[in-house]
This record gives structure tokens, sequence and C-alpha cells, in this order.
């Protein structure tokens, strides 16, 4: 029998919501248009505070475990240089065998593709499954992610709601869709500095105290100060620096302040109590030996996590080698994701598309990679039922 699911409209559909984050735009509309009709009892969930309002969606077809729930966003990050792109972004386009749009391959048409193996699944068991299959979908990971997937799972857990499993569709192939899936993910902490010294005329460098000098000596020892080695699951942390500013128009004045901003992605060797604390006692014993007063205020993003490889891991690498012939490599690199939230429930394996055009301009996806990862789904799905 021909099956009906549409995979490349109902992903254009959904890229063409302009959904950047926190916006809903119509997206989690579209999902749930798409799961009603395959019989899931659908849930939007709304959650606010004093920033912004964000929809999610709670969706789930059966009602005995083993509960199997799949885990995306429908926000996506804004265009950026629309001159630059060839297309609309939210006007999706088939250029060259590739879907084209914002959120392509970040990662509308990973859900899009979870949707149609689960149509796949009930065609081929005549809608008959040993357990549950959920869909937890938020429009809040790409910004602050406070609305999103982790008050989801607490209301959750507060209506005694189980998932056993939880598959990511996140992108996360390198080159080659099923050469590699992730198990965990790094922490992110965002440092913002800002050293106060003493103006005065550069003529006169005794009579000021430069917070310029101050703020290179204090980046340079941490830009070069080996964190850690990394470990069996992580890659090294690292520290890079993302912003430096004086804002100072005089080429004659020595400034009263330099800012700068760095960010660290660290590894399950630390969490991000520990660091704070390391990286303020290293930029207070700087500060001390130049007498210099600072200021440094700390954002945390994320912490790391790592997902023992078990069932899923298991299960989802049997069915990308069924399609790919490809053993996948089990990662931990890249940036945040909602696994951060997540594991603390169930066991978490991400797995998507080839991530290499993600918040690009000209974002995309092949076609023939989503015909593919609408199989691998599939395959999982009737390895675990």
């Amino acid at each position: 029998m021909k099956n009906s699911f549409n995979l490349l409209q109902v992903s254009k559909n959904l890229i063409d919501c302009p959904s950047v984050t926190p916006k809903n735009a119509g997206a989690i509309e579209v999902v749930e248009k798409e799961l009603k009709k395959l019989g899931f009892r659908c849930q939007k969930i709304k959650f606010s505070d004093k920033v912004d309002t964000v929809y999610n969606l709670y969706a789930k077809l059966g009602n005995k475990g083993p509960n199997f729930c799949f885990a995306g966003h429908t926000d996506v990050v804004p265009p950026g240089a629309m001159e630059l792109w060839k297309i609309n972004p939210f006007k999706s386009k088939v250029v060259n065998g590739s879907l084209i749009g914002r959120g392509a391959c970040d990662m509308k048409c990973s859900i899009v593709c979870f949707i149609a193996a689960i149509s796949d699944l009930l065609k081929s068991r005549k809608k008959k499954i040993n357990g549950s299959i959920s869909l937890l979908i938020t429009g809040d990971e790409e910004g602050r992610s406070t609305n999103g997937t982790q008050k989801v799972l607490k209301w959750l857990k507060n209506k005694g709601e189980k998932i056993d499993v939880c598959l990511i569709g996140e992108p996360t192939c390198e080159k080659k869709l099923g050469d590699s899936l992730k198990v965990g993910r790094r922490g992110s902490i965002t440092c913002h500095l800002t050293i106060f010294g003493v103006q005065g005329h550069v003529a006169y460098p005794h009579l000021a105290k430069n917070p310029a000098r101050v703020m290179v000596e204090i980046l340079e020892f941490l830009q070069n100060k080996r964190l850690d080695k990394g470990n069996n699951y992580f890659q090294p942390s690292n520290l890079e620096v993302v912003n430096i500013n004086i804002n100072n128009k005089a080429d004659n004045v020595i400034p009263y302040k330099a800012s700068a901003s760095f960010n660290v992605r660290y590894n399950n060797i630390y969490n991000s109590k520990k660091l704070k604390k390391l990286l303020t006692e290293q930029i207070k014993k700087i500060a001390k030996k130049r007498d210099v007063k600072y200021n440094c205020e700390f954002g945390i993003s994320g912490e790391s996590y790592y997902s023992k490889p078990s069932v899923l891991c298991n299960l989802l690498s049997q069915a990308i080698y069924k399609t790919t012939k490809l053993h996948p490599k089990i990662s931990t690199a890249g940036g945040a994701s909602d696994g951060r939230f997540i594991k603390d429930y169930c066991e978490v394996v991400e797995f998507g598309l080839p991530n290499k055009t993600m918040h690009q301009v000209n974002e995309s996806a092949k076609i023939g990679d989503l015909l593919k990862l609408r199989k691998i789904y599939s395959t999982l799905l009737n390895l675990y039922f």
C-alpha cells in the first residue's frame, strides 16, 4: 500500500512558519495537525514569565508502557543576512535536490521524518503497537530554554507520566547521514568581565591604571591555561574569548574601564559551580596583583550531560547500519541541547540530519537524507516495538 504521508510537503509547511525563537508562528499547530491525523492525543502547554511566552506540545499514542518519546523543537534562530539567502528563508524551496529554508536541518525536518516513521509503523502494524509513542515538542530550545522542555518534563512528572526512552532529533551527523549520534553534550558558561582602572593621559601612565593591560593579561592567562585533558567520554574543555569592548574614542586617553566576555564549553569533569569558582579565583588573583577592581557576572546556559548508552543507543545503531551501512560514532561533541534536561528522566540519544548548514545562511537538507532518516526512524520503531 502506498504511504499517503507527504514528507516533503509537511516539511515545507513547518519550515514556512517564521518561528524565530521564542515565537510559535503556527509551527506547533502544524505538528499537532499531522499527529491528530494519526490518532494522537495532543496537549498544547503554555508557559510564561516576565520575558516571554512559549507554546509547547505533548502528544501521545497509546496508554501502556513502554513509552518511546521523540523530543524536538520548532523554534529556529534568526535568518541573519537576508541578502545572502537564495530564497526567502520562510518560503522553503527545493533547489538542486535540497530543501532550503530556516530550520531545514535544525530541526524541523527531523520532526516531520519521525511523524512519517510513525505513519509507516502504524500502517505496517495495522495501528497496533505494544506500548506508547509520544512527542515532546518545544518552542524554546534555541533561546533561553526556560519555558520549554524542562518545564514540560516537570509538568509530565506531576501528572504521573513516565518516559522510558527518548530520541532527540537534533542534527548530529558530521559528513554523512548516519556517521554520528550523541549520548551527551558539554556544558556552557559565559563570563562577562569588567576591569576598572584609573583614567589618565597616555603620556603619564604612572598617574593612571590602564584596565586594558590587565584585561589582556587575564584573557591571555585564561586562554592559555588548559582546563583539562578530557576523558573517555568527552573532549577537553575549551575557553574562547567572544567579545572585547573598551569604547574609548580618544587616542590620548587611558580608559577607565575595559570589558570582555568569554565562553567555556566544559565536560563532565566540571559542573558550573566548580568552574565558576576556579575562574573567579584566577581573575581575582591577577586583579589583586595589578591593584584594580573588577566585576564578573556568569550566565549558565546548560550543564554538561552524559547518558550511558543502553537499549535505545544499541537499537538506533542497528537501524542506522541497516539503512546506511555505517557504524555511527558515539559522540558528546557540539553545543547544548535539551538532552541536558531529559537525561534525568530516562536514557537519551540524539540523532538527526547532517549539521553542516545549521544556523547558516541557506540552511538546507538533502531530499535523499530526509528519505533515509525516515527509514532509520521507522526501522528503529520496529526494532523497539
